[in-house]
C-alpha cells in the first residue's frame, strides 16, 4: 500500500510527470535514429546498483527502466548527447563503401564506450569530397556542350550562305568568291574541331575565333568593308543611304506632317504658345485669359490638360515662354507687369508697375503701360526680357522684382519715342532686338543700352506692327513678321537691306510669329483669314532661296502661333478659334505627342443611379405631407402682432421736411438752406411794410425795449401813405423798369 501510495503521489506530481515524459520521448528517438531491434540501451556492469526492498531480497539490473535507473545514479539522460547522435547519423548517411582502416575502425570499437552510450559502430569515418576532380569534370562538360553549339552555328551560317548564293544572281566572279569564302569557312572549322579534340581542357568562350578570321579574311578583300552574307552585285547602292540622300537633297521631306493630334483649348484665339526645353509639357494661353497645361507623358488619348487658371484675371495672355532650364515660366499679358509661375503654375515673382506720372521712363521702377512682348535670356536663366506701350524695353532679373535691370528706349529718326511691339534676345543672348510701330527694327548690344548696334528704318511699312523677330540659330540671320503682310529675311551684317521677302501673308493678329526649322534650313509662318473667308495655313519658306515649298492647311480659322521644337521635331500651331494642334511624324519625331497618343482613353466613371423608381406616397411620412390652409384672417392677425411685418413704410418727405428729416432735393445742410431760400416767397422789397407788419403785436405786448420807455417814449407817429400814382396813363419810357 505504501509503495502504491508512493506511485500515485509521484504521478500526481506534474513536474515528475513531464520529465519522465522528456526521458520517454528520448528513448525512443535513439531507437528512431539508430534503426535495427527494438531494443533498450545497456548500462554496464559495473554501473549496476542493488535495489532491495525491505530486507534485499531480489537484485534488479537497471537495463530494464533505464531512465529511472540514469536519474538514480545521477547520470545525464539521454537528450544529453543528442547533438552527437545527430552528427553520428549524418555520417553514417554519407558512408561509402569502406576500405580496410574503416572495416578495421568500425570492428576494433571500444566495448565500454559501445555500453555506455548504448550502440555500436561509434567513430566511423566520414565521407569526404574532392573538389578539385568535381571541379575538372563540370569544366569539361561545359567545353564539350560550347563546342557542340559553336559547330551547329557554324553549320546553319554555311547552309545560309548556300542558299543566299543559290538564290543571288548568277555571276561567275560571285560564285568564285563565295565559293572561295565557303571553302574558308569549312576548312578551319575541321581544324578547330581537331584541335578541340586533341586537347579538350581549354575553355571555348565567345564567338569562334574561325568565324571572324572568315569575316576579316572577306573584309580586308572588299577595301576593309564589314558586311554579312555574299558579295553585292556591281552598281547595287543600299536604300538606306539613297533615303538619306533623297532627305538632303529634298528638305520636303524632313518635315514632320503625316500625323496630328487637336488640343482644345477653348473657343477664342489661342495668343500663346510655349514649350519646355526636354519638350515634356506644352503650355497654351488665350484671348479667354485662361492657361492651360498639356504633360505629354500624362495625357491619354482623351487629350485633355491637367490644369488650368487664370493667372493674370481679366487681361488677354500675349506671350508665353519657358526658361532655358524649364523650371519657370514668363506670362507676358495685357497689363503693365510680366508675372512668372513655376513649373505647376504657382506664382514665384511680379515685376512692378511704375510711375505713370513721371516722364523719363528711365527714372521708373517698372513699366506704365500695356505689355507687348517677353521672352527670357537663352544663356543666363534668371534675366527676361519685356517690351511696353510705354516706349520702352526693359530688362528684368528674377530674384529683384523691386526694380529693372536695364531700359532700352528705341526712337524714331527724328528723336521721338516709338512703341516696341515685339522684341527678342539672339542666340548667345548678346544682342537685343526690337520692332516698333513706325516700322523700324533696332538692335541693341545688351550691355549698351544707349545707342543702337544696328538699326533699319523702313524694314516694314509704317503704322504697322511688327509681329515677331527670331534669330537663326547659326546667329547671322534674322526673320520679320511685319503687320504689313510680309516676311523678310535679313543678315545682320549687312542690315540695310532684307535678303528675301515674301508677300500676300495676310496677318490680322498682333502675335502673329515665325520661326526656324531644327536644321537651319527652313523658315515657317502662319496666315490669318477672316470669319467664313477660307482656312489658315501654315507656310513654309526656303531660307536660302525663300522659295515656298510646302504648305499645311491647318483650319478654317486663322494661323497665330507656330513653334518648331528641335528636339521632338514636332510643330505646334495655335489657330484663331481656339485649338493648339500638333503636327508629328512617327520615324522622325521623339517622344510628344506618340506619348499619349498610344494610351487608351480611361473609363469614365458613371454616376451611380437609381436602379428602380421608388414610389412615395404623398402623406405617408410627415416630411412628405403637405401644410394645410389656414385662414387669412388668423394670418392677418400674427402679421399685425409682429412689428417688423406690421411697419408702414416712411413716405417720402414733401416740402421742406420734419421730423429731422431733410427734403428730396439733398441730404446736406447747405441744400436745406438753398431750398428754404428758393421757397421763401415774402417780398422785402418795401421795408416800412415789413416794419409795420409787426407794429400792432408790438403795441399790445411790449416784451424787450417798450417797457423800459414806456413813459418816457414819444408817440410814434408815421406818415400816410401816399397813393400809387396810375402809371398805366403814363407812355412807356416813363413807366418804371422792373
Amino acid at each position: 500500500m505504501a509503495g502504491r501510495r508512493v506511485s500515485e503521489r509521484r504521478s500526481k506530481c506534474p513536474r515528475r510527470s513531464r520529465a519522465r515524459g522528456w526521458r520517454i520521448l528520448c528513448v525512443r528517438f535513439c531507437r528512431w535514429l539508430f534503426g535495427g531491434p527494438q531494443r533498450q540501451p545497456t548500462i554496464p556492469n559495473d554501473l549496476v546498483t542493488d535495489r532491495t526492498s525491505g530486507s534485499g531480497q531480489r537484485r534488479v539490473k537497471d537495463s530494464v527502466r533505464p531512465a529511472r535507473q540514469c536519474r538514480r545514479l545521477r547520470l545525464s539522460p539521454p537528450c544529453c548527447f543528442l547533438p552527437r547522435l545527430l552528427w553520428f547519423r549524418a555520417g553514417r548517411s554519407m558512408e561509402q563503401p569502406a576500405t580496410e582502416a574503416d572495416a578495421e575502425m568500425q570492428t576494433g570499437h571500444d566495448p565500454q564506450l559501445a555500453a555506455t552510450m548504448g550502440f555500436s559502430g561509434f567513430g566511423k569515418k566520414a565521407r569526404t569530397f574532392d573538389l578539385e576532380a568535381m571541379f575538372e569534370q563540370t569544366r569539361r562538360t561545359a567545353v564539350e556542350r560550347s563546342r557542340k553549339v559553336l559547330e551547329a552555328r557554324e553549320r546553319e551560317q554555311e547552309e545560309q550562305a548556300e542558299k543566299e548564293f543559290k538564290s543571288s544572281c548568277a555571276d561567275p566572279s560571285a560564285s568564285v568568291s563565295s565559293a572561295t569564302g565557303s571553302g574558308s569557312t569549312l576548312k578551319p572549322r575541321d581544324t578547330t574541331g581537331s584541335e578541340s579534340e586533341d586537347s579538350s581542357d581549354e575553355e571555348l568562350t565567345g564567338p569562334s575565333t574561325v568565324l571572324q578570321a572568315s569575316v576579316q579574311s572577306s573584309a580586308g578583300d572588299d577595301d576593309d568593308e564589314e558586311f554579312i552574307g555574299p558579295p553585292l552585285p556591281p552598281g547595287f547602292k543600299d536604300s538606306d543611304d539613297d533615303d538619306t540622300e533623297d532627305e538632303d537633297n529634298n528638305p520636303i521631306k524632313k518635315i514632320p506632317d503625316s500625323h496630328e493630334i487637336t488640343l482644345q483649348h477653348g473657343t477664342k484665339t489661342v495668343s500663346a504658345l510655349g514649350l519646355d526645353p526636354s519638350g515634356a509639357r506644352l503650355i497654351t494661353g488665350g484671348y479667354d485669359y485662361d492657361v492651360k497645361f498639356w504633360d505629354f507623358a500624362g495625357m491619354d488619348a482623351s487629350l485633355q490638360a491637367f490644369r488650368s487658371l487664370q493667372p493674370c484675371e481679366c487681361h488677354q495672355i500675349k506671350s508665353l515662354q519657358y526658361s532655358s532650364t524649364g523650371d519657370v515660366i514668363l506670362v507676358v499679358s495685357g497689363n503693365s507687369q510680366a508675372k512668372v509661375l513655376d513649373r505647376d503654375g504657382f506664382p514665384v515673382m511680379e515685376c512692378i508697375k511704375g510711375d505713370q506720372y513721371i516722364v523719363d521712363m528711365t527714372n521708373t521702377k517698372g513699366h506704365t503701360a500695356m505689355l507687348n512682348s517677353g521672352c527670357w535670356h537663352p544663356k543666363i536663366k534668371e534675366e527676361f526680357l519685356t517690351c511696353s506701350n510705354d516706349g520702352t524695353v526693359r530688362t528684368w532679373d528674377i530674384n529683384n522684382e523691386k526694380k529693372h535691370k536695364s531700359v532700352f528706349k528705341p526712337r524714331s529718326a527724328q528723336g521721338k519715342r516709338v512703341i516696341p511691339t515685339t522684341c527678342t534676345y539672339s542666340r548667345d543672348g548678346k544682342l537685343i532686338a526690337a520692332g516698333c510701330q513706325d516700322g523700324s527694327i533696332q538692335i541693341w548690344d545688351r550691355n549698351m543700352s544707349v545707342h543702337t548696334k544696328f538699326h533699319c528704318r523702313q524694314a516694314h511699312a509704317t503704322g504697322t506692327d511688327t509681329s515677331c523677330l527670331t534669330f537663326s540659330y547659326d546667329g547671322t540671320a534674322l526673320a520679320s513678321r511685319g503687320g504689313d503682310d510680309t516676311l523678310k529675311m535679313w543678315d545682320i551684317r549687312q542690315f540695310k537691306k532684307p535678303l528675301h521677302s515674301a508677300e500676300r501673308l495676310p496677318s490680322f493678329f498682333p502675335m502673329t510669329d515665325c520661326c526656324f526649322s531644327p536644321d537651319d534650313k527652313i523658315l515657317v509662318t502662319g496666315t490669318s483669314v477672316k470669319k467664313g473667308g477660307g482656312s489658315g495655313n501654315l507656310f513654309f519658306f526656303d531660307r536660302g532661296t525663300f522659295q515656298k515649298l510646302y504648305e499645311i492647311e491647318v483650319t478654317d480659322a486663322s494661323v497665330v502661333r507656330c513653334l518648331w521644337h528641335p528636339k521632338l521635331n514636332q510643330i505646334m500651331v495655335g489657330t484663331g478659334n481656339g485649338l493648339a494642334k500638333v503636327y508629328y511624324d512617327p520615324v522622325k519625331s521623339q517622344r510628344g505627342a506618340k506619348l499619349c497618343v498610344v494610351k487608351t482613353k480611361r473609363k469614365e466613371r458613371q454616376a451611380e443611379t437609381l436602379t428602380q423608381d421608388y414610389i412615395i406616397t404623398p402623406h405617408a411620412l410627415p416630411m412628405f405631407r403637405e401644410p394645410r390652409q389656414r385662414s387669412t384672417r388668423k394670418q392677418l392677425e400674427k402679421d399685425r402682432l409682429d412689428p417688423m411685418k406690421s411697419h408702414k413704410p416712411e413716405p417720402p418727405v414733401a416740402g421742406p421736411g420734419r421730423g429731422g428729416r431733410v427734403g428730396t432735393h439733398g441730404g446736406t445742410l447747405s441744400s436745406y438752406i438753398v431750398k428754404n431760400i428758393a421757397l421763401d416767397k415774402t417780398d422785402d422789397s418795401n421795408p416800412r411794410e415789413a416794419i409795420l407788419r409787426h407794429a400792432k403785436e408790438a403795441e399790445e405786448n411790449p416784451y424787450w425795449v417798450a417797457p423800459a420807455y414806456a413813459k418816457t417814449q414819444p408817440k410814434t407817429v408815421f406818415a400816410e401813405m401816399e397813393p400809387e400814382d396810375d402809371e398805366t396813363d403814363k407812355p412807356e419810357w416813363k413807366k418804371r423798369k422792373i
